[in-house]
C-alpha cells in the first residue's frame, strides 16, 4: 500500500512540477497580450496616412526602462523594468527596437510578425543564445491599424528568466509538500502498525527475549528484532485477512480428510455384513486402522504447524553444535533406511554452530531426511552435507530420485501438497516442508528446494536446503 502511495505520489508531483513553467508562460504571455495592445493603440494616435512617428514611443518607452525602483513580490526583489519593444512597419523591417540590436532588420519571417499582419494572433518563444534554455524570450505581437489596414506591429517581449524564480519557487514548494505528505503517512502506518502490533505482544516477547540471553550484542539484538518484527507483520496481515486465510485453510484441509474419512466408512458400511469371511473383515479392520493413523498424524502435524505460525520468540535458545545434531538424526533415519538399503552418507566439519531450538532444528532436519529417503529409489543413497557460505551455516539433503516435476517446484512448501512416492505412490500429509519453512523462518532462516541438475542437464534427484545464520565463537587464545 505504502508503495503504491509513494509511486502514486512521485507521479503526480512529476506531473505538476513539469506543468509549473507552462502554465507561468502562459500567466505572463496573458499580460504581454495587454501590454502589446497597449502600446498598438498609443502608437495609433499617432498615424498619419499609414506613416508611424515612433518618437513619442520611444521617449516613454526609453524612460520607463531607465526607471529604478524596490518591489517585494514574494520572494523576488523587482529593482527594474524587464521589458523588450520592438515596431515593424507593414513590411516586417525593424522601426524600433528598445534593445538597439536590430533597427533596420528584417523580421517578416519571425511567427510573432508575420501572423500578425495576416491579421491572426502572433507570439513565439526564442532563445537569445541558442544552447542555454534559460535565454528564453516570450514574444507577443499586436498589429497597429490606420482605419482598416495594418500598417505595423507592436512586439513585446519579456525574458522568462524574470518570472523563472516564481516557476523554482513553486517546483520547490510542490516537493516539499509532497515529501511532507508521504513522510506524514509513514509516520501514521508507522503508529498504526505499532498499534496493532502491541495487542501480539512484540513488546513482552522480546523482553522476554532478552531475560533469557546470557549475553547479548548489538547485532544479535538487531536481528531478533527484524525476526520479531517480520513475524508481527505477518500477525497483521493474518489478522486483517484472517477470515478469508481461515476459510482456505478449512477448505484445504476437508478435502485432506475426505479421502481417509470416506474410507473408514466404506469400511464401516460394509463390515455390518455378518456373512463376511474373518479374512475380508480383518483386512477393513486394518485399513480403518490405518486410515485413522492417517488422520491423526495429520491433525497433529497440522497442530504442531499452527503454534510454529504463531511463535515470534524461540521458547528454547541454545548454541547447537551442527556436527553432533546431524550424527544423531542421521543415525535415527538409518533405521528406516537399512530395510529399502538405502546408503545415507554424512559430510561435516567441526565447528559450526548455529543458535537456536536443538529439538526443532532436529525435526526440521529429520523432515528433509525422511523425505529425501522416500523419494529415493531401493539401494539408493542420500548425502547430508553442512558447509559454511559466509555468514551461514548451510545443510544440504540430496536424494537419488527423479527430482521434482516442473510444475511442483513453486508449490513444495505449500500446506498439504504433496508427490506420491515413487516406490509406495503414496503421497504424505504435505505439511513436512511447510513445516521446515517455519522453524527456518523461526531461526532467521530460509528453506529451499531445487532439482539436482548436472552439466548435460540431466536431473539427479533433489537437494534441499536449509540455511541458518551461523553463531560466531570466538577462539580461544593459545
Amino acid at each position: 500500500m505504502l508503495i503504491v502511495y509513494t509511486l502514486g505520489t512521485a507521479w503526480l508531483l512529476s506531473r505538476v512540477t513539469s506543468d509549473l513553467d507552462p502554465r507561468y508562460r502562459e500567466s505572463a504571455e496573458e499580460s504581454q497580450i495587454d501590454m502589446a495592445q497597449l502600446l498598438a493603440s498609443q502608437i495609433e494616435q499617432d498615424v498619419v496616412a499609414g506613416a508611424m512617428p515612433l518618437a513619442r514611443l520611444q521617449a516613454v518607452i526609453g524612460t520607463t526602462l531607465n526607471r529604478r525602483f524596490s518591489a517585494q513580490v514574494y520572494n523576488l526583489h523587482k529593482t527594474r523594468v524587464e521589458l523588450r519593444v520592438t515596431v515593424t512597419d507593414r513590411n516586417g523591417i525593424v522601426q524600433y527596437d528598445s534593445t538597439g540590436r536590430d533597427v533596420g532588420a528584417d523580421f517578416s519571417g519571425w511567427r510573432d510578425v508575420s501572423l500578425t499582419l495576416q491579421g491572426l494572433y502572433g507570439a513565439r518563444a526564442t532563445r537569445d543564445v541558442a544552447s542555454d534554455s534559460r535565454s528564453t524570450v516570450l514574444y507577443v505581437a499586436a498589429p497597429v491599424r490606420w482605419g482598416d489596414d495594418i500598417v505595423g506591429v507592436v512586439t513585446v517581449g519579456k525574458p522568462v528568466q524574470s518570472f523563472g524564480q516564481f516557476v523554482a519557487d513553486a517546483r520547490e514548494r510542490t516537493i516539499w509538500v509532497g515529501i511532507g505528505s508521504a513522510s506524514f503517512l509513514l509516520v501514521f502506518a508507522f503508529i498504526l502498525s505499532i498499534w496493532l502490533i502491541r495487542p501480539f505482544g512484540l513488546v513482552r516477547d522480546m523482553w522476554r527475549w532478552l531475560r533469557r540471553q546470557k549475553s547479548v550484542s548489538p547485532g544479535r539484538v538487531w536481528r531478533q528484532s527484524l525476526l520479531m518484527l517480520r513475524a508481527a507483520s505477518h500477525d497483521v496481515r493474518d489478522a486483517v485477512g484472517g477470515r478469508q486465510g481461515m476459510a482456505t485453510q478449512v477448505e484445504i484441509m476437508s478435502h485432506e480428510l475426505k479421502s481417509p474419512l470416506s474410507a473408514i466408512a466404506a469400511a464401516a458400511e460394509l463390515m455390518q455384513d455378518t456373512d463376511m469371511p474373518a479374512a475380508q473383515r480383518q483386512h477393513f479392520l486394518d485399513n480403518i486402522t490405518r486410515e485413522t493413523q492417517r488422520i491423526r498424524h495429520t491433525v497433529d502435524r497440522l497442530m504442531e504447524l499452527s503454534r510454529l505460525e504463531t511463535l515470534r520468540v524461540l521458547d528454547q535458545v541454545q548454541d547447537v553444535d551442527v556436527q553432533e545434531l546431524l550424527h544423531e538424526v542421521v543415525q535415527t533415519a538409518s533405521l528406516t533406511a537399512v530395510p529399502r538399503q538405502i546408503k545415507i552418507d554424512l559430510i561435516v566439519s567441526e565447528g559450526m554452530v548455529v543458535e537456536g531450538d536443538r529439538f526443532l532444528l532436529s525435526r526440521a532436519v529429520a523432515n528433509l531426511l525422511a523425505n529425501a529417503i522416500d523419494f529415493s529409489p531401493d539401494g539408493g543413497d542420500v548425502q547430508v552435507r553442512a558447509k559454511r557460505v559466509r555468514h551461514d551455516v548451510v545443510i544440504e539433503v540430496s536424494d537419488s530420485g527423479p527430482g521434482m516435476p516442473a510444475y511442483a517446484v513453486e508449490r513444495v512448501f505449500d500446506k498439504f501438497y504433496s508427490l506420491p512416492r515413487p516406490h509406495s505412490q503414496r503421497k504424505s500429509t504435505g505439511l513436512g516442508l511447510s513445516f521446515v519453512n517455519e522453524i527456518a523462518k523461526l531461526h532467521g532462516g530460509s528453506a529451499q528446494l531445487r532439482n539436482r541438475e548436472f552439466a548435460n542437464g540431466e536431473v539427479r534427484g533433489a537437494c534441499a536446503s536449509l540455511v541458518l545464520p551461523a553463531r560466531f565463537v570466538p577462539t580461544e587464545p593459545s
